[in-house]
C-alpha cells in the first residue's frame, strides 16, 4: 500500500529552476481519511493554502485510508516518492499535523529525527519515553486548553518530557479553544518565519 497524496507548489516554483525549496509535510486528522484528496483540503494547512500562490514552501500531504492510522514505514516510503518529484532543500524538511496527524508528527519525528529540521505538532500527543530522540529537534507544539477530543495533557506531557531531557520546545496553549486549534495556528504567519529559521545542519550537528 502507498498513500495517495497531493503537492502544493508556489507560483515561483517553475520560475526558479535551480532553487531548492523548503518542504513542509502535513498529516491530516481522522476526519479526512479516505480516498478523496479533496477532503484533506477541508482542514489545516491545505485549507490555509487554498488560493495562495506566494507561499515560500512546497507542501506535500498524504491521505490516510479510511479506518487506518499513520504508519511510520509507509510515511518513510511516501517521503522517498515525494523527494523524487520535488526540488527540495534536504536541510529544510519540516513536519506538521493536526489531531491524528499531530500524533503522527510526534511519532514520525521520534522515529526519524535525522530527517526533519523542525516540527509543529497540533493537538496531538506522543510517547514520552521517546523524548530523548527528540531532544535536539526544534519543536513548537499547539493545543486548545478546552479540547474535548484530545486532552491538552497529551501535548503538555510531551513538553514536560522534552524539558526534562533538555529539549528545544516551545508551546502555545490557546486558553479558549477546543479541538480546532489548527485554524488559528496555520493562520499565524509567525510559524512560517519560525520554521525558516531552522535548518537541519544548524540544529543537529
Amino acid at each position: 500500500m502507498s498513500y495517495k497524496y497531493s503537492i502544493y507548489y508556489p507560483a515561483a516554483y517553475n520560475e526558479q529552476e535551480e532553487k531548492e525549496w523548503p518542504l513542509i509535510l502535513f498529516l491530516h486528522g481522522a476526519g479526512e481519511r479516505g480516498d478523496d484528496l479533496e477532503k484533506v483540503k477541508l482542514q489545516g494547512l491545505p485549507k490555509y493554502l487554498t488560493g495562495k500562490k506566494d507561499f515560500p514552501f512546497v507542501v506535500a500531504y498524504p491521505q490516510c485510508p479510511r479506518l487506518s492510522y499513520w504508519q511510520v514505514p509507509l510515511l518513510n516510503e511516501w517521503l522517498k516518492e515525494v523527494l523524487k518529484k520535488v526540488k527540495a532543500d534536504k536541510n529544510r524538511i519540516y513536519l506538521t499535523g493536526i489531531s491524528m496527524g499531530g500524533y503522527g508528527t510526534w511519532h514520525w519525528a521520534a522515529a526519524r529525527p535525522e530527517m526533519f529540521a523542525a516540527i509543529l505538532p497540533v493537538c496531538g500527543g506522543g510517547v514520552t519515553r521517546s523524548a530523548r530522540q527528540l531532544a535536539n529537534m526544534p519543536i513548537w507544539a499547539f493545543h486548545g486548553a478546552k479540547d474535548d477530543i484530545v486532552p491538552v495533557e497529551e501535548t503538555l506531557d510531551m513538553v514536560h518530557a522534552l524539558e526534562a531531557v533538555g529539549g528545544h520546545v516551545k508551546v502555545t496553549i490557546y486558553p479558549h479553544l477546543k479541538h480546532d486549534s489548527w485554524t488559528e495556528t496555520y493562520n499565524n504567519p509567525e510559524i512560517y518565519d519560525w520554521l525558516l529559521q531552522h535548518k537541519k545542519e544548524d540544529e543537529q550537528q
